[in-house]
Order: structure tokens, then C-alpha cells, then sequence
């Protein structure tokens, strides 16, 4: 009995969990740059990002949680933010006649959707909603690696037997395998302003580092506080450990 309730255990707290992270496993796992305590954002790498995002991305999805004046974190400077800004049409309003207008936008602005509202973007897309891409990478588990798994992942034809309904697209890393979003990147898909090589393993780690920034902007502050804090006590701990037992060798005496 005692071994049945033993093996129960066993099964339930490292066989179990096994077969999740095998299924994790199968992720195409990316040595990203933003990972771990010392993680940090690559400027070049967000700003070819950025230029995915506009050319390709923008079409479909909005990141309203995410305002132009942020690109300050790619190097941009407040000029070019101001003339980037400028290019979107924002809707504002009502003027002192109650009319909405629209106007230039302005650094203080969110990126624009490409859709007025969510049922026009319903319709656009057969009655499925395009996400915003502002969070995408904080909300699906493990999401750089999912996100870079899914858009490198599509098959031009399925596995024997695998039935596809058309206009359908066969993707092993999403969930049922089957995604109605064509392909969104392929080789060359763009040009990149800096000349580097547009495959699409390059393209999909540049779009996804780009997301994971736009979904944790002060990412850099962040760890660099923590480290600083850190730090700050250990010195603490050590100043201590020597007052007390400097404290305590006199007593003894």
C-alpha cells in the first residue's frame, strides 16, 4: 500500500509535469538577448522590428498600449519621433462645433489601428477579431518562443492524412494546428533599411524582440534597479555582519 502511495506521488510530481515540458520543449527555443538578470534590448534588432511592424504588422493590428514617444528606447531621436508621428491621421475631438476631426499625430499618441472599432475589424477578418500585438509576448506562456515558433512554422502542405479545410493554413505550433492568418513573413518579405538579410528566421526574431519591447518597455530600468538594490544590500548585509561583531567581541571582553 505504502508503495502504491509512493508511486502515485512520484507520477503525479515528475511524470506529469515530463509531459508538459516535453510539449514545451518542442518550441524552437531562441537565445534572446532580454532574457536573464543582466537581459537587454538590442536597438538594431528593434528597429528593424519596428520596420516589420509598419510594413507588414500594421495592416492588420493595433498596439494601442504603446505611444510613439517610447521609441526614445531605439534610438530615435525626439525630432524623428515627432516626423514618424506625423505621418498617422489620429480622430479627435469634438471641435468646438461637436465634430470629430482628424489631425496629425503627435508623440504623445498611441500607434494607430488600422480599424475604427472592433466590429469593423470583426468584419474585415470573417468574424475574427485581430489581436492587438501591444501585450502579445506577456500574454501566452513562454510567448517569444511560441510567437517565433508560430510564424516560422507554417507547412505548405500538411501531413498525410490531416484533412485542411481551404483557406485554411497548417501550423503544428498553433493550437488545433490549423490557423486561418497566412502567413504573415517569408524570405525577403521586406527590404531592410539597414541592408541585413531578410530571411525569415531574421525577420521572426526581429519582429518578436521588437513585441516583447513594446510589451515591456522599461524592461532595462527594471533589471537595472534590481541589480542596483541588489547590490546596495549585500553591502548592507556585510556592514552589519561586521557591526555586530564588532558589538559582540567587546561584550564577550
Amino acid at each position: 500500500m505504502i508503495k502504491k502511495f509512493f508511486f502515485i506521488i512520484f507520477s503525479f510530481f515528475f511524470l506529469i509535469p515530463n509531459l508538459f515540458a516535453e510539449e514545451a520543449m518542442s518550441l524552437k527555443k531562441q537565445n534572446w538577448s532580454f532574457e536573464g538578470i543582466f537581459g537587454r534590448y538590442d536597438n538594431s534588432t528593434l528597429q528593424r522590428g519596428l520596420q516589420i511592424y509598419q510594413e507588414v504588422c500594421s495592416a492588420c493590428h493595433g498596439m494601442k498600449r504603446l505611444r510613439f514617444r517610447e521609441l526614445r528606447d531605439l534610438g530615435f531621436t525626439d525630432g524623428q519621433i515627432k516626423i514618424y508621428a506625423e505621418t498617422f491621421e489620429i480622430l479627435d475631438g469634438p471641435n468646438e462645433l461637436g465634430e470629430m476631426f482628424l489631425r496629425p499625430g503627435e508623440p504623445s499618441d498611441t500607434f494607430v489601428s488600422p480599424y475604427k472599432n472592433k466590429e469593423e475589424a470583426k468584419a474585415a477578418f470573417g468574424g475574427a477579431y485581430p489581436p492587438d500585438l501591444s501585450l502579445l509576448t506577456k500574454a501566452i506562456k513562454n510567448g517569444p518562443n511560441y510567437i517565433y515558433s508560430l510564424l516560422t512554422g507554417y507547412e505548405e502542405s500538411p501531413p498525410k492524412g490531416f484533412e485542411l479545410t481551404d483557406g485554411l493554413y497548417y501550423n503544428p505550433y498553433y493550437d488545433g494546428k490549423v490557423i486561418a492568418m497566412p502567413p504573415p513573413l517569408y524570405d525577403n518579405a521586406i527590404e531592410y533599411i539597414d541592408g541585413t538579410n531578410a530571411s525569415l528566421d531574421q525577420l521572426s526574431y526581429d519582429i518578436v524582440h521588437f513585441l516583447n519591447w513594446a510589451a515591456e518597455p522599461k524592461l532595462q530600468k527594471r533589471k537595472s534597479l534590481g541589480l542596483k538594490v541588489l547590490l546596495f544590500l549585500i553591502v548592507l548585509t556585510l556592514l552589519l555582519y561586521v557591526t555586530m561583531k564588532e558589538i559582540w567581541s567587546r561584550i564577550e571582553k
